[in-house]
């Protein structure tokens, strides 16, 4: 089924399910290859599961649990920033095997799955931290080679495309998530046990759909479009692409952007505090943001494929930041969280698979695994920062105070941004 690559040997012939077949030079550059629609279903799956818990995780914390703001901002930082240990692991394991990038990959999801059912007896801040760092082990094993899979699978022209598509799938999970959850609380007694229950349910039949249909090939049969010579994939040689002007920039600039990112969670529990948002509301917040990334994945995805994708990268974190002025204003209307909602879905949709094929453009195919994971690196270590910080800022001055620096700090970040552009264009 989801066998072939979507590289061609010559471009007038195109691989599919096998078979060689003519092509235009339009049908070759449009096509997405089987293997991101089989990762996209994966992720599909596992979003379900990961967003299950993810929507219900912040008032199980705060609410159920008791927490302060800074304790859930450490958890926090823990859940998105602790894979960052171990994103330059999976690359490299990935990328040494050579064809082992399903596999290091599989291993990631395997690992999380397991930790959804531990949820159900911890109930205190050191067990769950473990469990989450479990989680986000996984979670950072699998990243890199799922990404470099995608990344070859694809070509240089419709990259951004097939990111999108692959983080538009992906997305349908993190919509269908949330729902799930809500829809358990209200069914059931124990509700957040339930919750944890059918997370772990849903994430071993990911990690089955990864088995069955996904190719275990991490590397295209032939090179077409990367012509320079296969460096031996040493850590020395992934430490080594940050040499290349265009891929430190990349990296500097998620870094920086990063410690300025406020997480989801905070967000929601931001909107919640405006609003007065009921308990039992709380998990279709969630909702709002995956509905505007799954409209938009795609067409920003071909966005930038011609626009720029360094262009569509940062209109995405202005739509951040706009979000921001909006939590920040006396506004109180029923639209509010409607446009918060909408402009954090846009932000993610210019952002996340943007900067990976971007990244893409910059290394080789022997180390896309470990290039792709430096990036990811950078970024899920700043924004470990950016939880324990604001964090701390709330529980010090109050949730307005530590989102008006944030704001600042994003603005500032942006800025600097600019100045360091790539210099290659896209997709070149």
């Amino acid at each position: 089924m989801y066998v072939a690559d979507s590289r061609a040997s010559t471009p007038a012939t195109a691989s599919v399910e096998g078979t060689a077949r003519p092509a235009t030079a339009g049908r070759y550059r449009s096509t997405i290859a089987p293997t991101v629609l089989a990762l996209g279903t994966v992720s599909l799956v596992t979003d379900v599961s990961s967003e299950m818990v993810t929507a219900v995780l912040p008032l199980y914390l705060v609410a159920g649990l008791g927490l302060s703001p800074l304790g859930f901002g450490l958890l926090d930082g823990v859940y998105n920033g602790f894979s960052a240990v171990v994103r330059l692991v999976g690359g490299h394991l990935a990328d040494r095997g050579g064809g082992r990038h399903k596999w290091v990959a599989g291993a990631g999801y395997a690992l999380s799955a397991l930790c959804k059912p531990l949820l159900l007896v911890a109930h205190s801040l050191t067990p769950i931290g473990l469990i989450l760092a479990a989680d986000r082990t996984g979670k950072g094993l699998r990243t890199a080679p799922r990404d470099a899979l995608i990344s070859l699978a694809s070509t240089p022209e419709n990259r951004g495309r097939a990111f999108g598509v692959h983080r538009a799938m992906d997305t349908a999970g993190a919509l269908l998530g949330p729902l799930a959850a809500f829809l358990i609380l209200r069914a059931t007694v124990d509700g957040y046990d339930a919750v944890f229950t059918v997370s772990f349910c849903v994430a071993v039949l990911g990690v089955l759909i990864l088995v069955l249909f996904v190719p275990g090939g991490g590397r295209a049969e032939t090179a077409a479009s990367d012509a320079r010579p296969a460096p031996r994939p040493t850590l020395r040689a992934a430490v080594g692409l940050l040499a290349d002007r265009d891929l430190r920039r990349l990296t500097v600039c998620a870094l920086l952007l990063g410690l300025a990112t406020v997480s989801d969670s905070f967000v929601y529990l931001l909107l919640q505090h405006r609003l007065g948002v009921p308990d039992r509301w709380f998990a279709l917040l969630p909702l709002g943001t995956a509905a505007a990334f799954l409209l938009l994945a795609v067409p920003l995805g071909r966005l930038a494929d011609g626009w720029g994708r360094w262009r569509v990268f940062l209109t995405g974190h202005a739509a951040l930041l706009l979000a921001y002025a909006l939590l920040l204003t006396s506004w109180h209307g029923t639209a509010l969280p409607y446009a918060v909602l909408a402009l954090h879905g846009t932000f993610y949709a210019a952002t996340d698979g943007v900067l990976m094929a971007a990244a893409s453009d910059s290394v080789p195919e022997a180390l896309r695994s470990s290039g792709l994971a430096l990036v990811q690196t950078g970024q899920a270590a700043a924004r470990f920062a950016c939880s324990l910080g604001f964090g701390a800022a709330w529980t010090l001055w109050g949730d307005r105070t530590a989102l008006t620096v944030s704001a600042v700090a994003l603005a500032v970040c942006a800025v600097y941004a600019l100045t360091l552009r790539p210099s290659r264009k896209a997709a070149a």
